[in-house]
């Protein structure tokens, strides 16, 4: 068949930063991000040009898998943030301000882009190892022993999205809630290879949050099950109960057409076949003292009907994510088929209960040990409740990060300029063999430096959505707030009362000056030190593994998309 149109040729679009288009965009993208920053971000509502579902919302998760990017480039970017919260859930848009900040500043350098790549690779191994190492004055040591800094480190999760309206008793109550959550997906029995359980949360809108509580093991819910006390539940002669799971459908259809022919005998009903094989498995399970059966799908009523009169409670409709956490709670192996059943996919559970809920009903599976749980979270409404359900997620990944590598970052802004006057002060220190391995002169890496602080110094810039000023001390390198319309003072400490991460008082004469974001700020003459007190209430955290993968990913995506030369597009 011939072409209806002639095919077009490939558009080429060289130096596309240089393209008004492409910078007036990812200034907006930009602003986007900036304003959405932090616990006081502006919230913003996404939806399609047709109407439909209204998403509102701070959280960069939610932001970018809503907003239709056009440009190239700009989906460079997206794509990136996007894969590092695939990974690590946390830290979103401080990758995304970051990247742009760095994006901004870089390519106003007269630096060639190949330059700036290898200067910029250098200070990001300084900050690498400077976070890394014991002395670090932005690092916080996470003890599992003891719950404040796990507290805190949860509290600045939900604290950050406003959209979530939470009050701080609300908060207080999540965060003890989030914890106890996790603790009980943290296996008793440490082993080489210990693997994490699960926390799965269920849904219940129209409640107060301090409603909201924790149960372990799992809920299902199941409406068509009367809420009846006490409950009878075969049992074995260890008082367990043995559970049998099923993935397939026990509804007893017959095979669709896509699953192939089946020849069928004169006098043969197929539908009989299914239920006599159904109710032979029913049979089979009784005589296994099995006393809970839980279906992926749907049961036949004739089956559940013959499990009831044995004593066997029947629980269908559990659905596909259930599936995995139900195996690992019950030790059960998922039966994939009803002509087939083997004694060794068999588990066990040490109680089954009823529960209610506002007006849901739940069947409550309790394990012997505990390493799935239930969280019953509650909110005002829809909106708010889509909204907490993501910040709690992340917290529980926040969490599990921390396990693995039990640190985390000083928050508030504190660790980017800290980091700043660390780099500032460490890039007037290199000798100059430094700038012969790297390829570059003194004036190139210092120009490179400054642009790299001033992007960290803007990110923490950002978190004042107020227009009140922002301060860094010259003792430890940390950034402080000033609420807007303050009166003018000689002395920065009657207007400050602690940093932003709430490390530092204003005990001692830091010697604050003014915090000018992309314009610089005064040079740290020594070294950031160490805070002499590492661990306080109400500390605002960072995740570690995230803030250290988001500061990677800020940078070579930065670096990626200064050294686009073209862009090329297919028309067709």
């Amino acid at each position: 068949m011939s072409r209806l149109e002639a095919k077009k040729p490939p558009l080429f679009v060289s130096e596309p930063l240089s393209k008004e288009g492409v910078s007036q965009s990812l200034s907006l993208l930009s602003g986007i991000f900036r304003s959405c920053y932090g616990p006081a971000g502006r919230l913003k509502q996404l939806h399609n040009g047709v109407g439909g579902f209204v998403c509102t919302t701070s959280q960069s998760s939610a932001l970018l898998g809503r907003l239709a990017v056009s440009q190239p480039v700009l989906r460079v970017l997206t794509a990136s943030v996007q894969n590092h919260l695939s990974r690590f859930s946390d830290c979103g848009l401080f990758t995304a301000v970051l990247c742009c900040n760095l994006i901004e500043n870089f390519r106003n350098l007269n630096v060639t882009s190949c330059i700036v790549t290898k200067i910029s690779q250098h200070l990001l191994s300084l900050c690498m190892d400077h976070l890394r190492a014991e002395a670090c004055g932005c690092r916080v040591s996470v003890d599992f022993s003891h719950v404040e800094t796990l507290l805190c480190l949860v509290r600045s999760v939900l604290t950050s999205k406003p959209a979530c309206m939470l009050s701080k008793p609300e908060v207080d109550h999540l965060t003890t809630l989030i914890l106890k959550a996790f603790m009980f997906t943290v296996p008793c029995d440490v082993e080489t290879n210990a693997v994490l359980g699960k926390c799965v949360i269920v849904p219940v809108k129209g409640k107060r949050v301090v409603d909201s509580t924790v149960l372990p093991g799992l809920l299902i819910e199941t409406p068509e099950i009367p809420f009846v006390k006490p409950l009878t539940v075969k049992r074995t002669c260890s008082n367990m109960i043995k559970t049998a799971l099923f993935c397939v459908s026990m509804s007893g259809d017959c095979i669709s057409p896509e699953e192939g022919t089946v020849t069928v005998h004169h006098g043969i009903s197929l539908e009989m076949s299914e239920l006599n094989q159904l109710l032979h498995v029913g049979k089979q399970l009784v005589n296994d003292e099995v006393g809970l059966v839980v279906c992926q799908k749907v049961i036949h009523p004739s089956l559940k009907q013959y499990l009831k009169e044995n004593h066997v409670m029947a629980v269908d409709r559990a659905g596909l994510s259930l599936m995995e956490p139900l195996s690992r709670m019950t030790g059960s192996k998922p039966i994939a088929s009803i002509h087939s059943l083997s004694p060794h996919c068999y588990g066990s559970l040490q109680d089954v209960r009823l529960e209610s809920f506002a007006s849901k009903h739940f069947v409550h599976l309790i394990p012997k040990d505990t390493v799935v749980c239930s969280l019953i979270l509650c909110n005002r409404n829809e909106t708010a409740w889509d909204e907490l359900k993501r910040v709690c997620e992340t917290a529980e990944h926040v969490l599990q990060l921390t396990i693995r590598e039990p640190l985390a970052l000083l928050g508030g802004g504190c660790t980017e300029t800290h980091l700043a006057s660390y780099i500032r002060h460490k890039s007037c220190s290199l000798p100059t063999s430094s700038f012969e391995d790297i390829g570059c002169s003194r004036t190139q890496y210092q120009l490179v430096a400054d642009a790299f602080c001033r992007s960290l110094e803007s990110v923490a810039c950002s978190l004042n959505h107020d227009d009140g000023e922002i301060l860094t001390d010259m003792v430890y390198g940390h950034c402080w707030f000033i609420p807007p319309g303050s009166p003018s003072v000689s002395n920065w400490s009657d207007l400050v009362s602690k940093c932003g991460c709430g490390i530092n008082g204003n005990t001692e004469n830091l010697n604050w000056g003014l915090l000018q974001g992309q314009f610089g700020s005064p040079v740290t003459r020594d070294c950031p030190k160490e805070p002499s007190v590492k661990v306080a209430d109400f500390l605002t955290l960072d995740c570690f593994a995230a803030k250290c993968s988001g500061l990677q990913v800020a940078l070579e995506t930065a670096n990626l998309i200064l050294d686009l030369s073209y862009i090329i597009e297919d028309q067709n």
